[in-house]
């Protein structure tokens, strides 16, 4: 057996697995889930990174041109069923599901209260940038004294994963024995050395060297690892430890142990054994055993062990290798596997290599046109939409990689538009899990979470920490609960997260406001007969997609860290539904409600005041995303009133003197004039308004003051009522100017007054300013995306549906296409224009075809590289021997 060798520290330091994970509701089970519902759910489908343990990938080359390796992982969760019932008159369990990546938990279900056949209906996604031996599902029951015991678990290996890939599976629940909760590794080198003893003879002796472990589970919050090497016979047996290493779960040890295996009075050249105990030596084995010292009476946990026969050693001296811990047979197999019940799941699982930038050019050119393609649905990014089997998978690449070059609001408006033509009822627009729908989503959780935490985070926490009654269904309140006491706790939260919500329109993102304009405005061009047609486009997404789930589900969107008590959750929900109620503008809203209850409890809410809120709220999130604000028919007014301005100076010898003035912004100018009503004295575009900040209290010995700056250094100084005014003023002026190309990055915090700056005591008016600007808002999100990864990710669907291509290739020729109507085989795509959807998919197949020799040659040099037993690909790697084996077949079948 030949000594393998450790790949180089470069190969090793350059390369990096990814795994993204993802757990969805099944499809058959959203029967009895309400419309509403299901939609929250839905919204938070995506690869983001949301509750991301890592995500960020090497640049630098592995392997050839490779630069990184993931490995997409889907897990569509069902049900458990068939539980063992609780040992009290109940028998019910209060059962929750883990998602563990070897031992380490990596998500958590809600708690489902009194079922021993529990529907577990989350959405889970997360990206883990290391490899892992087993995907583990836990369930748990947690008792009346919130303890929580562990029921029984499914455990999949990593290279079983592809038995199970994408079929519903029922896994029989396993018990949870300590002594195969194993992970992590050991790194070893053993010699087997000549030694001349003080009378001559020769003998052999064993030394064992351990350098390290990586990656040890940590057991009850701590890790305070050692290691037992023992050489084990048939008749002996001989152990040694090393020292303990507290607090880390990747000791480096560096001990040897030494151990005589051969009696000197009997050594024979021939066979460096001694010939009376060959058979006996061809039985010993040396075994590692890792252990957490423990101060618990219990003893020390077992961590894991290795056992490597001696006879291995016949051939070389020296062994040095990388070995997975493995765990102890023990022989307790009391009950049978169906006790614990069963667990369905549906396992995804692929694996992709990221290329360096070049290799993706050809596809990611033709993908970035997207948006000045026509019409769209010829463009390469609509086309990955109608192939691909759920929209949601084609949204999550596409909207990460048009964000990272900036292009995702021209794109999102181009299919946009061309839904809205194809759409015949204004009462459901983008109401369907389109392509736009989807990536709207995708966008507004990528760009919005900063904007949720700031929004709905303090009031979130508030209602989790107080726990005060809301429930206002008769039937499920508990004994000395008062239904009008928990209508008014209920009236009170939801007053105040519509009023945080609808005064939150100068914090939306920029790029979420440019989408909104643009819906906006395809929405009312479309349908001019329908007047809310503008707001009811917007707060379909805002609303229903945005608000509602993250209130519904605050821990999907970081808004919480674990997911709420029964009773905090219920109150949630009810939230939730008047808020997405209030925005959705409907003429009938208490026939949005199935429950009479809710019906009875909006009555509170149905008032023209909280109408005008939302719509004021929308006009704002959807008015300040272009840079052309004259494009839209009618100026929308933003706010209005009086103030007291300083007179500007426009004439040289004028009075620079206060005058209160009615003040209006809409959303393509600012004014002012004498009265509401009269004709205004003064307009700025708001493309002339290039900073607006706060103005030094000392200037004019005025407080609440702030500074509308205009080309050539034209300063409006503005007096508000109070410092909330003022603060209301410049911030919503900020977020209307903002988009603004000539903004300015300096300016002066004081006033020009008696032939200086008061600030920086410059003299001259034209001085550029002294202070950086403030700046409000960043007009554009910054993400931490990898462009290639998220090309290689859509090469990789277009790869998958590549026959899906070539029947709308064919589509693309068929006499019936061009003439109509479409054969009912090529009905299910969108082709408008044949000719130029041809040339795309011409295109995208040679850009594929190309990726896919690539990769073929990695894969060649992958094999020829990487060596079984280095760090990367310890002994006792499963799937990598598989893969071995895999590529040597390759080799012979193609020699």
């Amino acid at each position: 057996m030949g000594c393998p060798k450790f790949l180089s520290s470069c190969l090793h330091s350059m390369h990096q697995t990814l795994i993204r994970a993802e757990l969805k509701i099944t499809r058959e089970k959203l029967d009895g889930v309400k419309q509403g519902e299901h939609n929250f759910h839905s919204w938070t489908s995506t690869s983001h990174p949301q509750k991301a343990l890592g995500t960020e990938l090497l640049k630098d080359v592995a392997i050839g041109h490779v630069k990184a390796q993931h490995e997409p992982l889907a897990i569509l969760q069902g049900e458990a069923k068939n539980l063992p019932t609780y040992p009290g008159p109940n028998k019910m369990r209060d059962c929750y599901c883990t998602v563990n990546l070897d031992q380490e938990e990596v998500f958590r279900t809600k708690i489902v209260e009194k079922s021993l056949c529990p529907f577990y209906g989350e959405d889970f996604y997360c990206e883990i940038p290391r490899t892992f031996r087993h995907l583990s599902f836990y369930i748990f029951d947690r008792d009346v004294f919130r303890r929580d015991s562990i029921i029984g678990k499914v455990a999949i290996q990593k290279e079983d994963l592809q038995k199970y890939h994408n079929r519903d599976t029922w896994f029989q629940l396993q018990h949870v024995d300590a002594d195969s909760e194993v992970q992590g590794k050991v790194h070893l080198e053993l010699r087997l050395s000549e030694v001349i003893t003080d009378t001559g003879v020769v003998c052999h002796k064993l030394a064992t060297r351990v350098l390290e472990c990586q990656g040890l589970p940590i057991v009850n919050g701590q890790c305070d690892p050692y290691a037992t090497v023992t050489l084990a016979g048939p008749s002996r047996s001989e152990a040694k430890k090393t020292k303990v290493k507290k607090k880390t779960n990747n000791p480096h040890f560096d001990e040897v142990f030494y151990f005589e295996v051969t009696r000197p009075s009997s050594y024979n050249k021939k066979s460096h054994f001694d010939i009376e105990d060959v058979d006996e030596v061809d039985k010993m084995e040396i075994r590692v055993d890792l252990w957490n010292a423990s101060n618990l009476k219990f003893g020390d946990e077992f961590l894991g062990e290795l056992r490597l026969p001696l006879k291995f050693l016949r051939q070389s001296s020296s062994y040095e290798a990388w070995y997975f811990l493995q765990p102890r047979d023990n022989g307790n197999k009391s009950l049978k596997p169906d006790d614990l019940g069963s667990l369905r799941l549906n396992v995804v699982y692929t694996e992709d290599h990221v290329f360096s930038s070049d290799y993706y050019s050809p596809l990611r050119d033709v993908l970035l046109k997207s948006a000045d393609v026509e019409p769209v649905s010829a463009s390469a990014a609509h086309i990955l939409g109608e192939v691909c089997r759920e929209k949601q998978e084609a949204a999550i690449p596409l909207v990460r990689l048009f964000l990272h070059y900036g292009r995702i609001v021209p794109f999102i408006s181009a299919i946009a538009n061309a839904e809205v033509k194809r759409t015949q009822d204004p009462n459901t627009i983008f109401r369907g899990n389109s392509l736009t729908s989807k990536c709207i989503d995708e966008t507004m959780k990528l760009a919005g979470m900063h904007y949720l935490q700031v929004t709905l985070k303090p009031i979130i926490d508030e209602i989790c920490q107080v726990h005060k009654p809301c429930e206002i269904d008769p039937v499920k309140l508990k004994d000395g609960e008062n239904l009008e006491n928990n209508r008014e706790n209920l009236r009170q939260y939801v007053d105040r997260i519509f009023t945080v919500i609808t005064k939150s329109g100068v914090s939306c993102p920029t790029v979420m406001c440019d989408i909104f304009f643009s819906l906006r405005e395809s929405a009312a061009k479309r349908f001019q007969g329908d007047l809310d047609v503008r707001y009811t486009a917007v707060s379909s997404f805002i609303f229903l997609r945005f608000f509602a789930p993250a209130i519904l589900s605050p821990n999907l969107f970081q808004l919480t860290p674990h997911h709420p008590d029964p009773q905090t959750s219920r109150t949630l929900t009810l939230i939730s539904k008047t808020i997405q109620t209030l925005g959705s503008l409907s003429k009938s809203k208490s026939a949005n409600f199935k429950e009479s209850y809710m019906a009875t409890f909006y009555d509170y809410f149905n008032e023209q005041k909280y109408a005008d809120a939302v719509k004021n709220f929308l006009d704002l999130i959807s008015s300040s995303g272009r840079r052309d604000h004259k494009s839209i028919e009618q100026p929308i007014l933003l706010k209005e009133g009086f103030m007291i301005k300083r007179a500007q100076g426009r004439k040289r010898f004028g009075m620079k003197n206060f005058k209160k003035r009615w003040f209006r912004l809409t959303n393509h100018e600012f004014t002012y004039q004498k009265s509401k009503g009269d004709h205004p004295l003064c307009s700025i575009p708001i493309e002339n308004i290039l900073a607006v900040e706060r103005l030094e209290e000392e200037s004019f010995k005025m407080k609440n003051m702030f500074q509308v700056i205009q080309p050539e250094r034209r300063v409006l100084y503005i007096q508000a009522n109070n410092c909330v005014e003022a603060k209301d003023w410049i911030d919503i002026l900020t977020k209307v100017s903002q988009c603004n190309k000539k903004r300015l990055t300096v300016y002066h915090p004081s006033a020009y007054l008696n032939g200086h700056w008061l600030c920086c005591k410059a003299t001259a008016d034209n001085t550029p300013g002294c202070t950086p600007c403030t700046g409000g808002l960043p007009a554009n999100i910054q993400l931490d995306i990898d462009g290639d990864r998220e090309t290689e990710r859509i090469y990789s669907l277009f790869n998958l549906y590549m026959p899906k291509l070539e029947k709308m290739q064919e589509a693309c020729g068929s006499k019936s296409v061009y003439d109509g109507p479409e054969e009912e085989e090529y009905s299910t795509f969108i082709i408008d224009d044949p000719k130029e959807t041809y040339k795309t998919l011409k295109l995208i197949i040679e850009g594929v075809g190309n990726l896919e020799q690539e990769h073929a040659q990695y894969k060649r040099d992958k094999f020829k590289k990487t060596k079984y037993g280095s760090q990367e690909h310890p002994i006792g790697d499963k799937s990598f021997q598989t893969y071995i084996r895999q590529q040597s077949e390759i080799s012979a079948h193609s020699i």
